[in-house]
């Protein structure tokens, strides 16, 4: 067991394996996050910049869209962090950040040229064992439905793994989208608005994925917040793993974690640990 693995009950996760090892691939599928979990969380020791924060750095849309955006950060982003907020004000706060942001970029002229930029500007990088990871989904017809609250959503996370070569069939996005006019620009965001605090209420059942996994019971969960474990909310799961990369301050947030997820991954590492897991349940 590599050093950087962090198992709260091997004996309870060793017996969810076995239970999902004798249902075999056709009765699984895995359930991601985006950022931060299948991509990493720093490179070279520094945090990577969301795609949100190069169209307000690099002055892509109308020349106010940049000071507004900040402004909007900065009055909400201080909800979201505080851990005193109630919950349900701190998802009232989300919920009026995205909506007002989205409508913001919606003005600010945002095209999807924009997006293409932004997605070939920032340096993503994804976690090693990435390509191994999805081509073994692939190759073993095991679906992976990713869910993200990610501000540029679906068509961003596309296109990063379109650069990638691994936009494949088996790939389902559930995350905020745009509706396009035929020159490209925004001109409305579909709903329901995905946020980091309403995953638990994002049900997959929402969306086209459900009818590919409803009968694929086992299932992976992969995230790297606390909140993440809400995307399995509503799915009506049998065997359930849950594994979370705990990718900073280890020390104060790993009890946490253990309380939530079934393993942890500590400070930003690697897919090796999910995809030997993976053959072992799978193969």
């Amino acid at each position: 067991m590599p050093e950087n693995i962090v198992i709260a009950n091997p004996e309870k996760l060793e017996d969810i394996k076995k239970r999902i090892a004798e249902g075999g691939a056709k009765k699984f599928h895995i359930l991601s996050d985006f950022d931060r979990t299948l991509t990493t969380a720093f490179i070279d020791g520094k945090s990577i910049p969301s795609l949100i924060s190069i169209l307000r750095d690099e002055n892509y849309l109308t020349s106010d869209y940049g000071s507004k955006a900040q402004a909007l950060y900065d009055k909400y982003h201080q909800i979201e962090i505080d851990s005193t907020v109630p919950v349900a004000e701190k998802k009232k706060a989300m919920q009026e950040w995205w909506e007002t942001h989205f409508n913001l970029l919606i003005k600010s002229r945002l095209n999807k040229k924009d997006i293409e930029r932004a997605v070939d500007t920032c340096k993503v990088k994804f976690r090693d064992g990435f390509g191994e990871f999805m081509d073994f989904l692939k190759d073993h017809n095991i679906p992976l439905v990713i869910m993200s609250s990610s501000g540029l959503g679906v068509d961003a996370i596309k296109m990063y793994l379109a650069k990638e070569e691994k936009l494949y069939d088996n790939i389902y996005v559930i995350s905020n989208s745009f509706e396009w006019d035929d020159k490209g620009y925004a001109i409305a965001v579909r709903k329901p608005i995905i946020h980091g605090m309403n995953k638990d209420e994002t049900l997959v059942q929402d969306f086209p994925a459900f009818d590919v996994i409803k009968n694929r019971k086992n299932v992976l969960l992969l995230g790297d917040s606390l909140d993440d474990v809400g995307m399995a909310v509503g799915f009506d799961t049998e065997n359930l793993i849950k594994i979370a990369f705990l990718n900073e301050k280890a020390e104060e947030n790993l009890e946490s974690y253990k309380k939530t997820f079934d393993a942890v991954i500590l400070n930003d590492g690697s897919m090796e640990y999910v995809n030997s897991l993976l053959k072992s349940i799978t193969l």
